[in-house]
């Protein structure tokens, strides 16, 4: 018997059409309204939660139900970093204080709210001293957001978003690897990887946070979807810069107390 659509589901399944049209360069039937758009994108984010929670608990439920011969399949198939050491929480304290509240975040926040100083953007928050302080100040808080978010949800899913370098050679390799590792992370005492929801998720908390709490009132929600853009290929670009510059003990990042970043300090095999 196929199942029924009721009127509340189809009205937001409409919303929710109109708003990925209005993404991706369509044209929607109808075009709505901004309150209309706010509601999709939470119902479509609630979605991609729901169906990850699903995915990751049926999959736990397999691992337990299954003979050890399985088991040890199923460990075959992720795997597993036979070097990695899963960081302490003493660890992931200091690299979140450093990550969200150094000299990293702040640097970067001052080059962005520059460009936004040259571009006069937004117009309201005027220019001079008092201007460029709305905007490394609004920069700043978006970075610092977003890192609590990746860390706090993180925590939440028992996963290790550090950045680990690649054992690999070549600069192609390395350079898939930093970037695939913007939207992974490692899982349980053995380290495999996994698609990261936190990491996903991360830049636009920041973005709608900023769009919502500080930015002018004509800002909205494909605002918020363009800044927490332009968050994670920053975040992609920290990663590159993770890979390929050298951080060993006498680096310069290391001589000047600035090689605290998301990136391990414990770097393990990494494939």
């Amino acid at each position: 018997m196929k199942p029924s659509i009721t009127n509340r589901d189809a009205h937001l399944l409409r919303q929710l059409h109109g708003a990925l049209s209005c993404w991706f360069g369509g044209t929607p039937h109808t075009e709505p309204d901004e309150e209309e758009i706010g509601r999709a994108l939470y119902v479509f984010f609630v979605a991609i939660v729901l169906a990850f929670l699903s995915l990751t608990a049926r999959a736990q439920s397999l691992a337990v139900a299954a003979p050890p011969a399985d088991a040890v399949a199923v460990t075959t198939l992720r795997h597993p970093d036979l070097g990695y050491t899963r960081p302490t929480q003493r660890v992931m304290l200091r690299n979140y204080a450093f990550d969200a509240f150094g000299p990293f975040p702040l640097v970067g926040a001052g080059a962005v709210a520059g460009i936004g100083q040259l571009g006069n953007a937004p117009p309201e928050w005027g220019q001079g001293a008092a201007g460029y302080g709305k905007r490394i100040g609004s920069d700043f808080g978006i970075a610092a957001i977003a890192t609590t978010g990746r860390y706090g949800l993180a925590g939440m899913l028992k996963e290790d978003t550090l950045y680990y370098r690649c054992e690999c050679s070549g600069v192609f390799p390395r350079l898939r690897h930093a970037v695939l590792s913007t939207l992974t992370a490692r899982r349980g005492d053995d380290g495999h990887r996994v698609f990261s929801l936190p990491a996903l998720a991360a830049p636009y908390v920041g973005s709608i946070t900023a769009v919502y709490g500080w930015y002018p009132d004509r800002f909205g929600v494909k605002d918020a979807f363009r800044i927490g853009n332009y968050s994670m290929l920053a975040y992609v670009g920290e990663n590159i810069s993770l890979e390929f510059f050298y951080r060993g003990p006498h680096s310069l990042f290391t001589r000047l107390h600035l090689n605290n970043t998301h990136g391990s300090p414990l770097q393990g095999p990494n494939r």
